[in-house]
């Protein structure tokens, strides 16, 4: 399995604490996506998790900010659909940055595949939590469809906890996204620990 991109474990944080807290146990690709705080701020730590992911030899996927993300030197961004709205296509295709793309249905598959992605996610694959939803789980039989037509690595993401993991990843998806089974887990260093452990073995 290649680890250079976004494959594997692939745990979302909600701020630069996070990203510090778990590229030292050794997570090599984290994305960092920001909810409700000022711009200065968000850019702030945009630019220290970006130079913590370089001291760690770590991909950093920045959510949806892509103008900071680009200012500070990051590698790769993620887009949702409603930020494909707002989002410089042409000027992200231009500066060579890596862009992920949420995906939630055939219509909006069809869109991330009009523009220059570089990985796709599929959620949620089952019910979530996490935020309301407006999309029905979409299920391991959807991933597995995804998997033999989309031309990129498929990221999973929803409701995906350690003990569904295996049986995610024999429908080849490529990646697992983890937000609440590490975030708000009692004891998120071990889980982390659990996942790394998992991927190890594959």
């Amino acid at each position: 399995m290649r680890t250079d991109g976004i494959y594997g474990f692939y745990p979302i944080v909600p701020d630069v604490e996070w990203v510090a807290r778990l590229l030292a146990l050794g997570v090599k690709t984290i994305q960092l996506r920001i909810k409700g705080l000022p711009p200065a701020q968000v850019e702030e730590q945009i630019g220290t998790a970006v130079a913590l992911a370089r001291q760690h030899e770590a991909q950093l996927v920045i959510n949806d900010y892509w103008a900071f993300a680009q200012a500070h030197g990051a590698e790769f961004i993620h887009l949702g659909q409603e930020d494909l709205d707002g989002a410089d296509l042409n000027a992200i295709e231009a500066s060579g940055i890596k862009l992920g793309i949420s995906t939630h249905s055939e219509q909006e598959l069809d869109r991330a595949l009009g523009c220059p992605f570089d990985h796709i996610a599929l959620g949620p694959v089952y019910e979530t939590t996490l935020k309301k939803m407006p999309w029905a789980p979409q299920g391991l039989k959807k991933l597995r469809i995804w998997k033999e037509i989309i031309p990129c690595p498929l990221v999973a993401i929803g409701g995906i906890t350690l003990e569904r993991a295996p049986k995610v990843l024999e429908t080849g998806a490529d990646s697992i996204a983890v937000v609440s089974d590490v975030v708000f887990h009692e004891t998120p260093e071990s889980r982390v620990e659990d996942w790394l452990k998992l991927f190890e073995t594959r």
